[in-house]
């Protein structure tokens, strides 16, 4: 997961710190109501809520409700995901809620949402009763659309909520320009820099991926691909960072098939400095653990009482051998050095 770091400085890169996601309503000539999606990976309840409450004086009726996710290819295949119930394994998409799982738990033989935002809906019940879980969080799918259908229900909860009644069907479909007219854009109340900082904190592999994809649809061209982000992100380390052999099939850290040595980390520590205070913090230290079986890193930086910061890379593969007596030496030479 440190390699986290790396894809979060890729997305400064081609974004820019100040980016926002954003999130189109459109009317076409039958009075349907089109939202066109572009990957933003906070689109949670609570912004869902606010964006039907703002789209609630431009619209008061509507026929289907379309869902156009063409901003980012489908089905997307990310390497080292399995078909889990784990919200690590989640999907990725461009039109995307609550990073497409959902939070439930049981009260007596009914099921009920574990979020007081959220509403548990009818849609995706019969996914939970499959998982024989009592509570928890559960990826929704990639399959049938499942994920995009799921957006299309929370969006039509939270518009009939603001007043906005429908009479039709939810499907999949794509907005048409000029033929569809544009009722509202909304961006997103996070910049990059919040997104990972939120990214960072939680290390969260739908985010990572995420951010990837728009990278890559933002520099070469929609549909956002896997490939796509990976070429550019693989493009910036040769030119900016000197990095010409990094392996790289995914964003998250998740995928066994990504490489990166010690000396890549530095290197990538070295341009993130500025960005440093997005990390997780402990007393003096800045960093990001990252752990697969048999792995375990950690990365970051150690702050002397100055405020110089010290990059630092721990990598063993070796099952079995913890970090901390490393890291513990670590720590003492920052500390014996001249202050």
């Amino acid at each position: 997961s440190i390699l986290k770091i790396f894809t979060s400085l890729a997305a400064f890169a081609y974004l820019g710190s100040d980016f926002r996601f954003q999130t189109e309503f459109y009317l076409d000539p039958d009075d349907n109501l089109k939202i066109k999606g572009y990957g933003d990976p906070l689109l949670i309840s609570e912004i869902i809520e606010n964006m039907a409450a703002a789209l609630s004086p431009h619209l008061t009726r509507y026929n289907e409700l379309v869902l156009d996710d063409a901003y980012f290819s489908n089905p997307i295949l990310i390497p080292g995901t399995s078909p889990t119930f784990q919200p690590y394994d989640a999907p990725n998409g461009a039109l995307s809620v609550n990073f497409n799982t959902v939070n439930f738990k049981r009260s007596g033989d009914a099921y009920i949402s574990a979020e007081s935002q959220t509403p548990l809906l009818p849609f995706v019940e019969e996914r939970i009763r499959g998982s024989s879980l009592d509570q928890g969080r559960i990826i929704l799918t990639g399959r049938n659309r499942e994920c995009t259908l799921y957006a299309g229900h929370l969006f039509k909860y939270f518009l009939a909520r603001a007043g906005i009644a429908s009479s039709g069907e939810i499907k999949i479909g794509r907005v048409q320009e000029p033929r569809d007219r544009l009722l509202l854009r909304v961006a997103s109340p996070f910049s990059l820099q919040q997104v990972i900082a939120k990214l960072l904190e939680f290390s969260n592999n739908f985010i990572a991926n995420q951010i990837l994809l728009a990278v890559g649809a933002r520099h070469y061209g929609p549909p956002g691909t896997p490939e796509k982000g990976i070429r550019a992100a693989l493009a910036y380390a040769q030119a900016k960072l000197g990095i010409p052999d990094m392996h790289l099939v995914e964003g998250s850290g998740i995928s066994r098939e990504n490489r990166i040595s010690a000396r890549h980390m530095l290197k990538i520590l070295d341009e993130f400095q500025p960005h440093h205070e997005l990390l997780r913090r402990q007393h003096s230290e800045f960093y990001k653990t990252g752990n697969l079986g048999g792995i375990a890193t950690r990365a970051g930086y150690l702050a002397t009482p100055k405020g110089e910061l010290y990059r630092f890379v721990i990598m063993i593969n070796t099952p079995g051998k913890p970090i901390q007596p490393v890291l513990k030496r670590v720590r003492g030479i920052v500390a014996s050095l001249p202050r």
